[in-house]
């Protein structure tokens, strides 16, 4: 069977026929296949090419000729220890790889992955490219990172006027289903890892490679070790509640009533920004018109990975299917997920509230918005409070999701920039 590519294997490729002008950076939460995409790009491409693992025990380089022929050969610098690569490490690949372009009538590839491990690699990373630029070297450049936690953002200023990102978000359903065969409920329930999709037929081996090998590496190496964290098992505790109230909306108050030794609202909101920079769980901000104001107390608690509500929940895919109430969470919950996810960071999302009137989510960008009411159908209070929205707000449009409205395949196929 033919190896599935993500659409950013082809945008990868195409950056690389054109001249190396910026750094190709291919970002995005953990366990999206980052490192797959690149080498699948990689593949395609019709120069020598080399990739470098800064994460790697041993440093092993990967080549490649550009011809479909790839060799592993070890590096003259074999290191015991990943704490051992430093910048020196950067700049000794980089001077090999100016040479490879060098003496190649078709120039050269390389790729760094986890460059976010190597200590002051914008910097360093900025001066090297910048010198190939005045020198005019065929040298592209693809860094592979995670999403950079908020206290690393200022590192990469300096380079972002060199980048070009390729974003990666949690797989959609149409990824899911082509991949692997996912049908919309399946979709809902196991949600879109696809490191995981090939152990849904044992479900309780699928659940526990979802919560130990992809949740707490996520919480364990994601964040624990990337942030300093004085409450670890208030922020686990958080997460599971979190993915079992994801849907609904709860207050920090709510929350601090379910949780022991929570401490205060304060640190549970920075501990949920942290999930989410995961790509785990977002707590949605309510739209209230204006920017002066201050954030609502109150977020809608969804998860970016439906996998991760049906984990917490204890349920088998066909109890979960039974629970017509829970179904109804589990649909809005793959609504605001396809939101948040295709829509970041341009798209900022939210729900809206007012007495009896609600919207499931609402849409921003530019000024304009969208609201989105879901599986309402012919439920009257969904239906006036889109109407309600719109005529406090003005919204660009609004939509049903589900029973009476689109039918929720299509809308998983709209990313939601396309709503504008």
């Amino acid at each position: 069977m033919k190896t599935y590519q993500r659409p950013a294997v082809s945008a990868i490729v195409r950056l690389l026929d054109e001249k190396p002008e910026r750094l190709i950076v291919v970002t995005g939460v953990r366990q999206t296949g980052k490192t797959i995409v690149a080498l699948q790009a990689l593949e395609q491409v019709d120069r020598p090419c080399r990739y470098l693992a800064a994460d790697a025990p041993r440093n092993s380089d990967a080549f490649s000729d550009g011809m479909g022929n790839s060799t592993v050969a070890a590096s003259e610098d074999l290191l015991p220890s990943v704490g051992k690569k430093d910048a020196g490490w950067i700049i000794r690949k980089w001077k090999e790889a100016r040479i490879e372009a060098e003496s190649s009538q078709r120039g050269f590839v390389m790729v760094f992955d986890e460059i976010q491990k190597i200590p002051n690699w914008p910097e360093t990373v900025r001066s090297l490219w910048d010198e190939d630029r005045r020198d005019g070297r065929p040298l592209h450049v693809i860094l592979v990172c995670p999403l950079l936690p908020p206290e690393e953002e200022d590192l990469s200023e300096s380079l972002e006027e060199r980048l070009e990102t390729v974003r990666l978000t949690h797989w959609s359903f149409a990824e899911m289903s082509e991949a692997f065969g996912f049908d919309l409920s399946s979709y809902i329930y196991f949600g879109g890892y696809p490191g995981a999709a090939g152990m849904i037929r044992e479900q309780d081996t699928w659940r526990s490679y979802v919560y130990d090998s992809l949740v707490q590496a996520k919480i364990g190496w994601g964040i624990f070790k990337t942030h300093r964290v004085k409450k670890p098992a208030l922020l686990e505790k958080l997460f599971r509640i979190s993915a079992s109230y994801s849907g609904q909306i709860l207050s920090y108050n709510k929350m601090l009533g379910r949780l022991r030794d929570a401490g205060n609202t304060t640190t549970l909101r920075r501990y949920l920004e942290l999930l989410e920079s995961e790509g785990l769980v977002a707590g949605l901000p309510k739209y209230i018109g204006t920017v002066h104001r201050r954030r609502a107390p109150s977020p809608k608690l969804n998860v970016l990975n439906t996998a991760l509500m049906s984990v917490c929940s204890g349920y088998t895919f066909e109890e979960a299917e039974a629970d017509r109430s829970f179904w109804k969470q589990m649909i809005k919950s793959t609504v605001g997920a396809h939101l948040f996810n295709t829509g970041m960071p341009e798209v900022r999302l939210y729900y809206w509230k007012d007495g009896n009137h609600q919207v499931d989510f609402v849409l921003e960008l530019g000024g304009k918005l969208v609201a989105f009411e879901v599986g309402a159908g012919a439920d009257i209070p969904g239906v006036t409070g889109l109407k309600e929205f719109e005529k406090r707000f003005n919204s660009v449009c609004s939509e049903l999701v589900g029973d009476g409205g689109m039918p929720l395949e299509e809308f998983l196929s709209v990313p939601a920039s396309d709503w504008f």
